[in-house]
């Protein structure tokens, strides 16, 4: 088992209120966050934003592992994950997390790499964790 934690703390409420978030690693360290960050476009991150990050880190480390113990010994893949935050009643609801892999692998045939990929997608423990449609789109060079 591993743990991992971060915190967070909001000064004021509502709008007004301005939030900082710091992870345990210090990779993130009272980074800002607050209703122009998650609404308006504003400097700083939001839970979305990096929702995303976990998710295409997780996903694209599941298919290195997925690959290489399928016998694939090098190859580059690159992946970008957009979260979508939607009204959902009197509040917002993530509803969608979208995967879009850009992969090359060298002498891996294309339907091992889409089955790879969609169970890597479907495996992966952000995938699971996520109450919404998790989508991937694939591609393969070369």
């Amino acid at each position: 088992m591993t743990t991992n934690s971060a915190s967070a703390r909001y000064e004021g409420l509502g709008k007004a209120g301005k939030g900082s978030i710091t992870t345990r690693s210090g990779v993130l360290s009272d980074q800002p966050y607050g209703f122009g960050t998650r609404f308006e476009g504003q400097p700083g991150t939001n839970p979305e934003e990096l929702i995303a990050a976990a998710h295409a880190a997780c996903f694209t480390m599941a298919t290195s592992f997925a690959l290489a113990a399928a016998g694939h010994a090098d190859g580059t893949l690159d992946t970008q994950c957009t979260v979508t935050l939607e009204k959902d009643g009197d509040g917002f609801a993530v509803t969608r997390s979208a995967l879009t892999l850009n992969a090359s692998i060298p002498g891996i045939a294309p339907e091992d790499f889409a089955r790879i990929a969609d169970e890597a997608k479907a495996n992966c423990p952000i995938s699971k964790l996520l109450n919404c449609e998790v989508t991937l789109e694939k591609s393969l060079e070369g």
